[in-house]
């Protein structure tokens, strides 16, 4: 067994340990924790891939931006736990039930023959002054440039979609009259006060 494998191996059992660690810790705060161990793990099998900008880029965007704000909201958020737990036993078979197709699908891609450890290839060698972030950069510009933009729009779409919701169900959607304002003269908006002018003593 190489060095490599052992890395391998380790961050997997790091993924593996603090994914389920996610799940089953009773407290928030600690399960938000655990997904953030779980992220850097994931950036260090990114690494062994040679992937260098997704690996910095899992830890800047979700370890940096994302999992900061889910601590700041769980822990500004007061959550009542116990009501939490109320529909445990009610939805415990259909996930039990799902956990166990996932399982089973999980051991049918593990087994096939695709994993044998004989039959992966080894990674190509690249040059010393090879860069995937420049590689990735000309895909994405290139040949998936489309894709790229269509899913640009998509999030786009989403996110002035979700602010007019909750905008419209607070009650406080605020629009401008463009007309209104293109009319609006300077008697409208200004009014000019003639004051006496104050002598010093």
């Amino acid at each position: 067994m190489s060095f490599t494998d052992i890395i391998f191996y380790f961050f997997s059992a790091v993924l593996v340990a603090s994914a389920l660690g996610v799940i089953t810790a009773r407290n928030p705060v600690h399960s938000a924790l655990l997904l953030v161990l779980a992220f850097f793990a994931s950036a260090g099998l990114w690494l062994l891939l040679e992937a260098e900008f997704l690996a910095i880029t899992l830890v800047l965007v979700y370890v940096g931006a994302v999992m900061v704000l889910f601590l700041f909201v769980v822990m500004m958020l007061d959550i009542n736990l116990a009501r939490l737990r109320e529909g445990f036993w009610k939805w415990f078979p259909f996930g039990l039930l799902l956990g166990l197709v996932m399982s089973i699908e999980m051991a049918m891609v593990l087994t096939g023959k695709q994993f044998g450890a004989n039959e992966l290839p080894a990674p190509a060698a690249r040059a010393a002054d090879y860069s995937n972030t420049k590689e990735l950069g000309r895909l994405i510009y290139t040949e998936y440039v489309y894709a790229f933009e269509l899913a640009a729009v998509i999030l786009l779409v989403a996110i002035v979609a979700a602010i007019a919701l909750t905008l419209r169900q607070r009650g406080e959607s605020k629009s401008m009259d463009v007309a209104k304002q293109v009319a609006v003269k300077r008697e409208d908006r200004i009014r000019i006060v003639s004051m006496a002018s104050e002598k010093k003593e």
